[in-house]
């Protein structure tokens, strides 16, 4: 089952000490790519998403909080072994996107069992928490949650995130709900929305899609978008069933997302 925390700071490095102890989990390399299973998305990136850096994921609305979310625990449990992962959270984040449902990882091929969830009361113990979970090197990946705007983290609270998780190996995907992009230190910045779904025989309903759009990248040029689905099957993002864009076409938004990131929260 998945585990959580009502005790943030103490129970978060009692447990990051257990895992750092225990050898029970396969430390992560310092170098090295988190791949989506998607070939063209993970080439266009030189492998991947950067192992060890600082990734940002922002939705302009709720309507696609969830949808970023998903991707990024998606992306992070696709990495092999049992190593966790972190998952932080104020608990105003929590209220306004919902719980974790641990059923539902399950059904979409996650392990529900590798999560460490820990829900924070406010900005500054999400703040304190990251910077302990970074300094994991036997995790997964770290995600930190947060909704709307996060003055607390600035230029200087991001380039200690980001030290932290270049020294231990750690990968940090920042989830940034229903803010807008600022400037940041992270490596790859990325706004992402819900995709319409292809309906499967009988009408079933089809595999969770995902539209993404690379908005800076420190290794490369931004702009390209692309459109994923979640295979389930093969536990990897694979090119959505109905659409035929590749990575470099721009897609229009719709009304809906323009307006809400003209009126997203400033981060």
């Amino acid at each position: 089952m998945m585990r959580e925390s009502s005790y943030p700071l103490a129970g978060l490095r009692q447990r990051i000490a257990r895992i750092a102890a225990s050898g029970g989990f396969e430390s992560r390399p310092a170098e090295g790519w988190l791949k989506s299973g998607h070939a063209s998305f993970d080439d266009a990136l030189g492998g991947g998403l950067a192992v060890g850096r600082c990734h940002e994921f922002f939705a302009a609305d709720a309507l696609d909080a969830t949808s970023a979310a998903a991707f990024a625990a998606l992306l992070a449990l696709r990495t092999p072994g049992r190593a966790p992962l972190v998952w932080l959270r104020t608990s105003d984040a929590g209220k306004r996107s919902g719980h974790i449902y641990a059923p539902g990882i399950a059904e979409l091929g996650g392990d529900p069992d590798r999560l460490l969830l820990v829900e924070t009361p406010d900005a500054k113990m999400l703040l304190a928490c990251a910077n302990d979970a970074i300094r994991c090197a036997g995790s997964a990946a770290v995600i930190v949650e947060s909704w709307g705007r996060f003055p607390l983290f600035d230029l200087t609270a991001g380039r200690r995130l980001a030290l932290g998780a270049r020294d231990a190996g750690t990968t940090l995907l920042m989830l940034r709900l229903n803010a807008a992009p600022a400037p940041s230190v992270a490596e790859t910045r990325w706004s992402v929305a819900a995709a319409a779904s292809h309906a499967l025989e009988a009408n079933a309903p089809g595999a969770p899609a995902f539209d993404l759009e690379l908005l800076r990248w420190r290794g490369g040029a931004a702009g390209m978008r692309w459109r994923l689905d979640w295979n389930h099957d093969e536990q990897s993002f694979s090119p959505n069933a109905g659409d035929t864009a590749l990575s470099g076409t721009l897609l229009s938004l719709p009304a809906r997302r323009a307006m809400a990131s003209h009126g997203a929260e400033a981060a």
